[in-house]
């Protein structure tokens, strides 16, 4: 009989440059060290996580060798481009690094010591996210005889024949080995949960199997009568074993859990469990568990459920890729549905080295192994055979790849356990929506603006969100105020209070649950996503992403309380949730926002009660209670009611002082630990004030030390912007909170948790490990990291206190305020030094606002002058001794009186200045603005000062996603009011690189001047950080006669840019012509004279000094316009320019064009 043990025991690794052969490595065997498996060598390199190299493992083992058996290895995911040697030759490689594969290691297996080597290639760009790298999942040994059942050829299908009955269909797949057994008999037992028979059938072989296209196949039925069925509350699951068996003696046998369950689907109702109507309220989640990198734990997994069972969450998306096992058993047992999806691409490549270079040759191998594999699981709801694929969008290849996929996914699951869907972002156009015909189950990433038309255009398709929200969130960060929209800031963090949006997602949170919420026919949404996860950090390039509505270390953010009060019952488990936390300037301006699923919130300060709102979720468009409140210290409550206005629910947020000591809480303290079975305990550390008050933005260095039955694994605190390592005894807190992650080894005891910061009293937790299991081929070999201390680490600035000395109202006799910062904590004031402190005034996206400027900084305390009316907000950071802005403080002020501020063009006017839109207008990175990717989009900026010469040079920094030409039209004015006008139809085309912007430079038809609109017009989308002109040297530029300062004389006609028939005694005059320190050496005059020559004399002047310098030009026979270059005595400095033609001139003068030295 088939035996399955892990085989995760006695590897060694050692990493080596990409590329190196089994005949280097045979000369570096010194370099291995052991290691446990599952392993993810990336992930102890916090700072290198995509470094090229090649990953090998070996191990070395003794197999008795017997001749009735087969030996098979059994690998669930290494990533990627693999390699598996035995005893010196290939084994076997396999080139994606998330499918299943195993070998038959038979043919080389020999008697005694056998030498296993995996190599492993890693070349990095191969994923949008972070992969990891290594051997990430568990490896299996399989001992098998030689008539046995081919691994995950098992294939269970429940059909309900009647109300109260079932039938069980079974079938497997035999060695040909078996085809020798013809006395055999093939059974069937359903066990339940207990283990108990309910139901069993036995066929004799010549009946039960049959060969066809050299497979053996078994199948057998069985019946149950009034099964218990599988739902998201009652997971209720069944066994089901098959037997090989000859005169009693088990020849071999395989045994999976199944469900039974029933999926409908309707495109108008969406869909129905067992009969039951459910929305998917699902979540996208990428592989990786923060700082155990990709390394699977199912410890780890089940506690990802949990939390997000708490949201509310019932259904998760395995982006982008085959899961690991264990998250579907444990969705099997837990009550989660499943999207399974296989690829991020198909044949053509989003990075240059991911699995598009192996798919054409490999994906039917894949397939096979994703759906054979997984195909039992009830929880499994669709196969997903890709994720934003460009070939469904470029041309009709990607129809042909669709239905090539979907027959090599029906060819393994023939029975339809899951529907085949794709998620796709290229929804609007009609390859895209072809490809969508044909899977008939249409997953819409970021379309939820097509759902209406495309329900009426495509009546026969299920609808779903297989990817909406991508709003972005940093824990415990606020960015003020909650009515501005702001993408990016100094911080690099992104504002939790539900005001951060990217170009592509969804406006809000709340925007989400509404278009959900109001659209029976959709089936449900998979936020973009569930926890933050390592890569893609979209706006910055820091380490983490924010879309997550949890952190990577677990911990949850504010968002994650918005779908919690939609999507849970008050009265199964009510709840309320305040925030931001409390503790800001006197009398700031801060957005309170209250969650709750109860139907009434009221917010309370020191006791106050500041007001209520009414939450009808299920009709209503207000989810959250929202108030703005001038701090001041005290507690600030909110409290739930019911309908019939009864509490059921309370939190309360309190302001703080400075932390005393370290606090630690076990992660369900309730629980039982395990040794031996790679259990895993999660400790929060969090510090205190005196008088117990949580201080929620704390940060200090805190050290971690574990004694005894474990040890550390991990250091997590979800700040993106922290590169500390993952691996390592010492890290900060961000926002209040450090994570411990400690494993726990294999035997049981006690193991004593400590955590010391410098300065905080020491907080110490033992966790009892009372049981203890032995699973063979398990490893437990301690982990040990470089001792890196935090005992010395400067106290960095927590929080910075501003002051408004003489109040924050601007008028014309109260030009200038000041305000004072004080620092805490004191012991910061150790290092820092006024220059550390960053003041500036800024709009309230948190861009340089031209109302006000900082004109004068004294120790800590900074004097603003105010130039135009309008609010502005004063900001003081610090960075905290680093490259990153960590503390923003910032205080409200108005400026009246002052008149109009102007927009200064020869800086850097920042595209999220913009005061006009039409269309689809989003955040972009870095403070810019993004246009609408299918339609007109028109972005105007009023109150820009080109000064009185103006300029034709335009600078634009462009983030163009698909590396396509971008058509941009450049407007003075708003196109199609009266007096715009189009300045240039200018392409922009460039190399896409993600997430970076590209400047190009292009010249207008014109100059633009004084105080006017500029608008841009797209067709598509872009992000557009902003724009620049070119400042002009007027005395350098090419001028027109009509562009003069001042023109008098007897006779002359101003017709277009030419001044025409200039006659006796006429002076054009230029001012402010500023020829530099160099000075010039010639100049250009276009023009022509009707006499046989005309003298000019050039004038001058500065002050009262006057030089002057003559030209002749002289008359063409057919009279045409001369350009002509004439030497001049080098002029220096600004002067007054003035052309005068003497009596009797008849010139047509053009232009003129000065020239430097």
């Amino acid at each position: 009989m088939t035996k399955k043990t892990l085989f995760l025991n006695g590897w060694y690794f050692t990493k080596q440059p990409l590329g190196s052969t089994l005949e280097d490595i045979k000369e570096r065997k010194e370099a291995f060290r052991a290691v446990n498996l599952p392993h993810d060598w990336l992930i102890y390199q916090g700072k290198e996580l995509y470094e090229d190299s090649t990953g090998w493992y070996r191990k070395v083992f003794s197999c008795e060798k017997k001749q009735d058996y087969r030996y098979e290895i059994y690998f669930e995911g290494v990533y990627m481009d693999t390699t598996v040697y035995l005893n010196g030759q290939v084994l076997g490689e396999w080139k994606y690094g998330y499918s299943s594969f195993f070998f038959d290691m038979t043919p080389l297996l020999q008697e005694g010591d056998n030498e296993l080597l995996v190599r492993v290639n890693y070349q990095a760009p191969n994923s949008r996210w972070y992969s990891g790298a290594g051997i990430y999942r568990n490896v299996y040994l399989r001992k098998q005889p030689k008539c046995h059942f081919i691994t995950d050829s098992l294939y269970i299908t429940p059909k309900k024949k009647s109300e109260d009955m079932w039938q069980v269909e079974v079938s497997a797949e035999l060695s040909q080995e078996c085809l020798n057994q013809e006395n055999s008999i093939l059974m069937v037992q359903i066990l339940d949960r207990e283990g108990t028979e309910v139901s069993k059938a036995e066929l004799p072989f010549e009946k039960a199997v049959n060969q066809a296209d050299g497979i053996v196949t078994a199948q057998i039925m069985t019946q149950v009568s009034n099964p218990e069925l599988w739902n998201l509350e009652e997971p209720y699951l069944y066994h089901c074993r098959l037997v090989l068996k000859d005169e009693n003696k088990v020849l071999d046998e395989t045994k999976e859990r199944f469900g039974f369950r029933i999926f409908t689907f309707d495109t108008d109702k969406g869909f129905f469990l067992n009969g039951v109507h459910v929305k998917l309220n699902g979540v996208c989640e990428h592989h990786d568990f923060g700082a155990l990198g990709a390394v699977f734990n199912k410890e780890a997994m089940r506690r990802k459920l949990e939390i997000l069972r708490k949201m509310g969450v019932n259904s998760i998306r395995s982006t982008h890729n085959m899961p690991a096992i264990g998250l579907l058993e444990l969705a099997d047992e837990m009550g989660f549905l499943i999207i399974d999806e296989a690829f991020d691409m198909w044949e053509r490549p989003k990075t240059t080295y991911d699995y598009a270079r192996f798919f054409p040759q490999w994906y039917r191998k894949d397939v096979r192994s994703w759906v054979r594999r997984d195909r039992n699981h009830p929880c499994i709801l669709f196969w997903s055979i890709g994720n934003e694929i460009y070939d469904t969008h470029a041309d009709a290849r990607g129809q042909e790849l669709t239905r090539s996929l979907m027959e090599e996914t029906r060819k393994h699951d023939p029975a339809y356990h899951a529907q085949i869907t794709i998620g796709s972002n290229y929804m609007p156009w009609e390859n895209a929506q072809k490809c969508a015909d044909i899977v008939k189950y249409a997953g819409y990433n970021y379309g939820e603006k097509y759902y209406d038309q495309h329900h009426r255009e495509h009546p026969d398709w299920f609808m779903y969100g297989s990817e909406t929200a991508s709003t972005v969130q940093s824990r415990g960060v606020y960015h003020f105020p909650y009515k501005q929209s702001v993408l990016a800031d100094e911080d690099e963090q992104c504002s939790a209070l539900g005001n951060s949006t990217t170009s592509w997602g969804a406006k809000s949170s709340e925007m989400c649950i509404l278009t959900e919420r109001d659209r029976e026919f959709s089936m449900g949404q998979f936020l973009w996503t569930g926890f933050d996860y390592i890569g893609e950090p979209t706006p910055y390039h820091t380490r983490n992403s924010y879309f997550g509505q949890i952190d990577t270390a677990g911990f949850e953010k504010d968002s994650f309380f918005l779908y919690r009060g939609a999507w849970t019952d008050a009265k199964k488990a009510p709840f309320v949730h305040v925030f931001p936390y409390w503790n800001f300037n006197p009398g700031q301006l801060v957005d309170v926002r209250v969650a709750s699923n109860g139907a009434f919130v009221e917010l309370l300060l020191n006791d106050r009660s500041i007001g209520e709102y009414q939450i009808d979720h299920e009709k209503g468009t207000v989810l959250t209670g929202n108030w703005q409140v001038p701090y001041e210290p005290g507690e600030l409550t909110a409290i739930a009611y019911d309908e019939n206005h009864q509490e059921i629910a309370r939190e309360s947020r309190h302001s703080y002082g400075e932390p005393v000591k370290l606090v630690m809480e076990l992660y369900q303290p309730e629980k039982k630990f395990t040794a031996g079975n790679y259990d895993l305990a999660y400790v929060t550390i969090s510090a205190v004030d005196a008088q117990g008050y949580t201080v929620e933005d704390a940060n200090q260095y805190v050290e971690v030390s574990v004694k005894g039955a474990g040890w550390l694994t991990g250091l997590d605190n979800g700040d993106s912007t922290d590169t500390d390592e993952y691996k390592g005894y010492c890290r900060r807190m961000f926002n209040g909170k450090l994570l411990a992650i400690v494993a726990i080894g294999e035997h049981k005891g006690s193991i004593q948790v400590k955590a010391a910061a410098g300065g905080l009293q020491p907080a110490e937790l033992t966790i009892v490990v009372s049981k203890e299991i032995s699973i063979e081929g398990t490893s437990f070999i301690p982990e040990v990291f470089a001792n890196k201390s935090g005992k010395d680490a400067p106290a960095w600035v927590r929080r910075i206190e501003l002051t408004a000395n003489d109040g924050n109202v601007f008028s014309p006799d109260k030009k200038q305020l000041s305000v004072t910062a004080r620092i805490e904590p004191q012991e910061a004031m150790n290092w820092i030094k006024p220059e550390d402190l960053i003041w500036k005034t800024v709009n309230d996206a948190g861009i340089e606002s031209p109302l006000a400027k900082v004109t004068d900084v004294s120790g800590f305390t900074a004097k603003i002058e105010a130039y135009g009316d309008g609010q502005f907000r004063l900001r003081c950071m610090t960075r905290n001794g680093t490259d990153i802005v960590k503390v923003i403080s910032q205080l409200e002020f108005q400026a009246q009186g002052l008149g109009e501020a102007n927009l200064n063009p020869y800086g850097f006017i920042a595209g999220g200045m913009y005061t006009y839109a039409e269309g689809d207008v989003g955040n972009g990175n870095e403070h810019g603005v993004s246009t609408a990717r299918d339609g007109r989009t028109v972005v105007g900026f009023d109150h820009v000062d080109f000064g009185s010469f103006g300029s034709d040079r335009i600078t634009l920094p462009v983030f163009e996603l698909g590396g396509e030409e971008c058509p941009i039209e450049i407007w003075e004015g708003i196109p199609g009011k009266p007096d715009s006008e189009m300045l240039a139809r200018v392409i922009y085309h460039k190399p896409s690189i993600w997430n970076v912007y590209q400047e190009e430079s292009y010249k207008l038809n014109r100059r633009i001047k004084g105080v006017t609109q500029i608008s841009f017009v797209l067709h598509q989308k872009i992000h557009l950080k902003g724009f620049s002109f070119a400042p002009l040297q007027k005395a350098y530029e090419k001028l027109y006669a009509s562009e003069n300062d001042a023109v008098y004389g007897d006779t002359f006609t101003v017709v277009g840019r030419e001044v025409t028939g200039i006659g006796n005694n006429v002076t054009l005059e230029y001012h402010d012509m500023d020829f530099g320190v160099e000075g010039c050496k010639s100049v250009t005059i276009c023009g022509r004279t009707h006499n046989d020559k005309d003298a000019i004399h050039i004038s001058f002047q500065e002050g009262e000094q006057e030089t002057r310098q003559l030209v002749e030009i002289a008359g063409t026979a057919d009279g045409e316009y001369q350009q002509l270059t004439f030497p001049l005595q080098c002029v220096k400095g600004s002067k007054t320019v003035r052309f005068i033609f003497m009596p009797g001139s008849n010139f047509d003068f053009n232009w003129v064009q000065f020239h430097k030295m």
